[in-house]
């Protein structure tokens, strides 16, 4: 009178797939999807072959496993290797040039930086004797929130900085 689920496990296979997917689909890390591959390959494969219940697990497990130490690495290598090395948003206004805008006082003033914005500015810890008044030329050594810590430009405090 027993129901024998084993001619179900086809199923639970499909459902274990799909999960992993739509796991996969909110990480993007491969991890997933190397899983859902092996729980496909190894364990509805092995279903279809009529292979008991212990090898299913056992092959999903192991060729995940495979997937996860041989392609998973070449995927990401892959992926890092076609993104764009350009810098964005904060990084990007690291070592960036400017001119003083306000003259500064007591150490504080603002600067409009070569990519258009205007930021408040602060003297770099590195040159706090610097006098800056307007139109000098800056670079940008730290970005603390809102604000920005300059360098005059030239100067051996200012990594990176052009010679203009």
């Amino acid at each position: 009178m027993w129901l024998d689920l084993t001619q179900y496990l086809w199923i639970i296979w499909l459902v274990f797939v799909f999960l992993f997917i739509v796991v996969e689909l909110l990480t993007l890390e491969f991890t997933f999807l190397m899983i859902a591959a092996g729980s496909l390959l190894g364990g509805l494969g092995t279903n279809l072959l009529g292979g008991p219940w212990w090898l299913q697990i056992g092959l999903a497990a192991v060729i995940s496993g495979l997937l996860i130490f041989t392609i998973r690495p070449l995927l990401l290598k892959a992926l890092k290797k076609s993104a764009d090395p350009a810098k964005s948003n904060v990084d990007a206004l690291f070592d960036l040039g400017g001119r003083v805008t306000t003259r500064f006082v007591e150490g504080a003033g603002i600067v409009k930086l070569d990519n258009g914005e205007t930021w408040t500015a602060r003297l770099a810890r590195q040159a706090p004797d610097a006098a800056l008044d307007e139109g000098d030329r800056v670079v940008v050594t730290r970005v603390d929130g809102a604000s920005v810590e300059v360098a005059p430009e030239g100067s051996a405090e200012a990594p990176g900085s052009p010679g203009v």
